[in-house]
């Protein structure tokens, strides 16, 4: 922990090795091509929240530096789907990234520049030495002061370069829908009338790479009504925060979306709630008026900055707070759930599911302690990752696909209070293709789900492009279909006089279609996988562990309450660490490992808190005030060889 920024040891930057480049014209780049630019490594995998955060804290920062700056993504991936470069250069598409990208499918790069966690930023000045290190989101602020010190510096020195950088964009795709995220059917009474008077079935989608909502008739293509997106999506569609009517309204990548219950309706004044995730909020939808209404957030990132963050516990929502007052972190789904008496949300951005009671308008947090990973038990103790999918099954229990664990999550209400327990998933990098009882079963990045008729719950195993089936009587999982895009949600079909049907949200194919649900699933063995990234080998016994913190100049560590820097340390399996998990201030740590365990994963949270202000002076009192965090999941293998690690270092801000 430092409050002072050096530059003694100069280190060259590692050229940038990988497959493909994207977004510059099919050129490849080297860093010679970039010499007198100042450059952004932003080491990123197209699943990660974290990673999606960060693309849009750089965006204002390009466009201010956009002559001196050149951001490049090093896309080094964390699942096998993430390795293609199909998958790869949708999602540059999807995201509109508007830098070059690298693609680093054998982390080749990620290595020579010694990333340990998605996203990691490098800095690297006009002369190509690397002049920060930075782990996690949030440090914008920071990036900017230190850029604008090198724009400063190198044209002192005559080494900047300013004019244009090499992104090229790529073409736009044409067709109604662009990546769309999420659909639900409509009560009839929402369709527009047919010739003999009859109400017509329609959907509603979030075409979320145009930040609109769209009501489609029955044939998945037709839209009846539009939602935000401006008045050319295709070519040129807008994003924003606005409430108002039709497109006058402004989205930013909506996805989820949930019914209001039939009998709250009148009283809420609206009739869909909206999971608008980039701008941290819960939107609402009259359907009838077209009105367009913010119901929570207040458009800060939750945890990453604003006063709840830095003042307590992440944790706590203070009560007597508009919800319109309170930070969200991309709201990903949505439903109603009957039991709870309101509207559950998979808060992906923390890996929590949020309560959202409409009537009274307030916003609590329902389940999950904020710890990314796979654990079961109490609501409040229970582990998520990254949460993208949920549903209320005909019981009354809840349905979560958890992404970034490969798993599926049951929700249940008890006599001993809400209870979580996982019907698939093993833990943050384990995933795969096979069909089987929950011990052996494995998905990878499911994002949707829906309970079919017979009560089973079919889930959109979206980075295996299939949709599977898991029965909670047997405690199986199926395959019901392959070949698909990128699914990432599903609804049942049911038409009187039909069987029923399944309509797939293909994001990547850019289109909804239907699917026959077999009465047999298929069953399928492609094998069980572990994330291939290399793991730190310890030499066992005592590690010694830090993260390294460097204030941004124009800020000083928060000392006004004691010690503003937190270390939060456990492990899978939980008795790897035998003394010095759990949480505590300070930004190292001694931990003892467990002899008798030779691979596990280490959890650690690492928190610091800056306040504007001089490094000798006071904190002014209405002092903007941010809080620096970064989750690392690190695969360790213990050898007892003295030659291997005994010491840990992560950078949540190296400065050089």
């Amino acid at each position: 922990m430092s409050e002072n920024t050096t530059r003694n040891v100069r280190v060259r930057a590692s050229e940038l090795e990988g497959r493909a480049w994207l977004n510059t014209g099919d050129k490849n780049l080297t860093l010679q091509d970039l010499r007198g630019k100042i450059v952004i490594l932003d080491f990123w995998t197209l699943c990660c929240i974290n990673c999606l955060h960060v693309l849009d804290e750089l965006r204002p920062l390009e466009e201010e530096f956009s002559d001196v700056l050149v951001t490049v993504g090093v896309h080094s991936p964390k699942f096998e789907h993430e390795a293609d470069p199909v998958a790869l250069a949708a999602a540059v598409d999807r995201y509109h990234i508007t830098h070059p990208v690298l693609d680093d499918p054998e982390l080749t790069t990620w290595q020579a520049y010694t990333a340990r966690a998605w996203p990691t930023l490098v800095v690297v000045d006009p002369e190509g030495y690397i002049v920060a290190h930075l782990s996690g989101e949030g440090h914008v602020q920071g990036l900017t002061s230190l850029v604008r010190e090198l724009v400063a510096e190198h044209e002192a020195k005559g080494t900047l370069h300013r004019g244009d950088g090499p992104y090229v964009p790529r073409p736009k795709a044409a067709g109604t829908y662009a990546f769309p995220g999420k659909a639900i059917e409509l009560p009839a009474e929402f369709g527009p009338a047919n010739l003999f008077g009859n109400r017509e079935r329609t959907y509603l989608v979030a075409d979320s790479a145009r930040h609109r909502i769209l009501q489609v008739a029955a044939d998945l293509n037709t839209v009846i009504n539009t939602y935000g997106g401006g008045d050319d999506p295709v070519n040129h569609p807008v994003k924003g925060h606005v409430d108002g009517t039709g497109t006058e309204a402004r989205f930013n990548e909506p996805a989820g979306l949930a019914l209001v219950p039939e009998n709250l309706r009148e009283k809420l004044g609206y009739d869909v709630l909206v999971a608008d995730t980039v701008n941290h909020r819960l939107r609402s939808l009259n359907l009838r008026t077209g009105e367009v209404r913010t119901l929570a957030g207040n458009g800060v990132q939750r945890v990453i900055d604003g006063d709840n963050a830095v003042t307590g516990d992440p944790n706590h929502i203070p009560t007597g707070v508009p919800a319109t007052e309170i930070a969200l972190s991309s709201p990903w789904d949505a439903v109603y759930s009957r039991e709870a008496g309101q509207f559950i949300i998979a808060m992906a951005g923390t890996h929590q599911l949020f309560g959202y009671e409409p009537v009274n308008g307030t916003v609590s947090i329902f389940a999950g302690s904020g710890v990314e990973g796979l654990a079961d038990g109490p609501a409040a103790d229970a582990w998520f990752a990254q949460p993208s999918g949920i549903i209320e099954a005909r019981d009354g229990s809840l349905w979560v696909a958890c992404s970034e664990t490969s798993g599926l999550r049951h929700v249940t209400f008890t006599d001993n209070g809400v209870q979580v327990t996982s019907a698939v998933g093993k833990g943050l990098f384990d995933f795969g293709f096979v069909d089987g009882d929950s011990e052996t079963a494995r998905m990878q990045h499911p994002l949707g789900l829906t309970e079919l008729p017979d009560g089973s719950i079919a889930v959109a195993d979206t980075y295996n492009g299939a949709i599977r089936r898991w029965d909670p009587a047997t405690g199986t999982l199926g395959t019901l279909e392959r070949g698909l895009d990128e699914p990432s949600d599903l609804l049942v079909e049911e038409v009187p006089g039909e069987e029923p049907r399944l309509i797939i949200v293909e994001t990547n194919a850019h289109q909804l279609v239907r699917a026959s649900i077999p009465a047999k699933a298929q069953h399928v063995d492609e094998g069980a996988i572990t994330t291939a990234r290399p793991s730190t080998k310890l030499t066992g016994g005592t590690l010694e562990f830090t993260s390294r913190f460097t204030v941004p100049t124009g800020q000083k560590l928060d000392t006004r309450w004691g010690d503003p820097t937190q270390l939060k340390i456990s492990s899978t399996p939980e008795n790897f660490i035998l003394e010095g998990a759990g949480t505590s201030t300070g930004l190292t740590r001694t931990l003892v490992l467990n002899p008798e365990i030779t691979e596990a994963v280490l959890h650690i949270t690492a928190r610091a808190a800056a306040c504007d202000g001089t490094p000798d002076g006071d904190i002014p009192e209405h002092a903007a005030c941010h809080l620096y965090q970064q989750d690392w999941g690190i695969p360790v293998v213990v050898t007892g060889d003295e030659a291997d690690e005994s010491e840990l270092v992560l950078d949540l801000r190296g400065i050089n």
